[in-house]
């Protein structure tokens, strides 16, 4: 399959499979059916994002700026998963830290690179817990962009097996070049589904990705994948944690190139009309505390599935919070999770799943 020419002429991106939308992606898997219900807050509508390390380590490594997040192993990955699903966790979100970081973010569509394993080593331990696999570049990049970098002058193409990509276009300013990236994308999200995810996130906020990796998927036959797409992800100040875990800050300039502008509600509502048109099977909203009127607007506008992104700084202003005694951590939480459910979540994606999942349990905590 020879994916190296998609947009590369900046025509649009072509739909491939009938119809654009199959509601049965997700019907037909039963991790994914109860993730998406349409009523009711529980346990099943958890996703715990988890890091993993390609880095040799003994035990899990403490994020300092995310207290109670780890950086794991392949082997504690998989048995972090499985105490999850013991909890009744619906899913994981999966993020990698490859050993070695290069220009074109080699590591993420490497078929044996660290997610591939932590996938292939979770579905094992904890066969009953959904496995979404985050889609982007930023881990795996020197420069900590979610693509490829258009550096003036210098062009060229990376020979990966089944996939052809041009890695390089010219360009005067050395920003990401949007079409270089699509095919890179494409190959992680082939990679993740061989491996065995459950469902494939594309997150890096490149124009067509959906399309670009709906297509690859189809031709690679995983065309029953779902796809959850980051179609709404602001250029957020409650970001920091994470680059910290993933160590994935950008060295030079920023995102705000191709993540929203914080002000902007009209142009979310554009994005998640794309994506959904490129066959999102579901949406995301990014960050959660202070977009829920987003929320409510994408699920008012699409009445499409919708998740909520509680993300590391919003985690870590709570637990900065109850740290002090300002806060009762458990009402705090409980109160922002039913939050995110009343604005249209249907799914939440938190690092307090373990925590909501005990509390939720208990009929008095829910």
């Amino acid at each position: 399959m020879d994916i190296g020419r998609i947009n590369e002429s900046d025509q649009p991106v072509k739909l491939s499979g009938y119809p654009k939308q199959q509601p049965r992606r997700i019907r037909q898997n039963p991790l994914l059916r109860g993730l998406t219900r349409e009523s009711g807050l529980s346990a099943g509508k958890l996703v715990a994002p988890l890091f993993v390390t390609e880095k040799s380590q003994r035990k899990p490594q403490p994020v300092a700026s995310m207290p109670g997040v780890v950086r794991h192993s392949v082997s504690s990955v998989a048995a972090e998963a499985k105490e999850l699903s013991k909890l009744g966790v619906g899913a994981v979100l999966l993020f990698g830290i490859p050993k070695i970081k290069d220009a074109q973010g080699s590591g993420a569509y490497d078929e044996h690179g660290i997610v591939p394993q932590a996938i292939r080593a979770i579905k094992k331990a904890a066969p009953n817990l959904a496995v979404i696999a985050d889609v982007c570049l930023c881990e795996y990049t020197d420069h900590g962009h979610c693509g490829v970098l258009s550096q003036p002058g210098i062009s060229g193409v990376i020979m990966r097996k089944p996939f052809k990509v041009r890695l390089w276009r010219p360009s005067p300013h050395g920003s990401v070049d949007n079409a270089a990236t699509l095919p890179l994308l494409a190959a992680a999200a082939v990679a993740h589904a061989r491996a065995g995810a459950d469902m494939v996130a594309p997150s890096a906020m490149m124009d067509g990705q959906v399309a670009s990796i709906r297509k690859a998927l189809d031709q690679d036959g995983f065309s029953s994948l779902p796809i959850l797409s980051y179609s709404v992800k602001y250029a957020s100040a409650f970001y920091g944690p994470f680059r910290d875990a993933a160590a994935s800050a950008p060295r030079l300039g920023d995102r705000r190139g191709y993540q929203i502008d914080p002000a902007n509600l009209e142009e979310a509502l554009r994005e998640t009309a794309l994506d959904i048109e490129e066959g999102a099977d579901c949406v995301m909203v990014k960050p959660a505390m202070a977009y829920l009127d987003v929320v409510r607007a994408v699920k008012k506008e699409f009445n499409w599935p919708t998740a909520v992104y509680q993300v590391s700084g919003e985690y870590a202003m709570v637990k900065a919070a109850v740290a002090r005694g300002w806060l009762d951590e458990k009402r705090t939480v409980l109160e922002l999770a039913t939050a995110m459910r009343r604005a249209g979540g249907d799914f939440f994606i938190t690092y307090y799943a373990k925590e909501l999942a005990h509390w939720l349990s208990n009929k008095r905590g829910a």
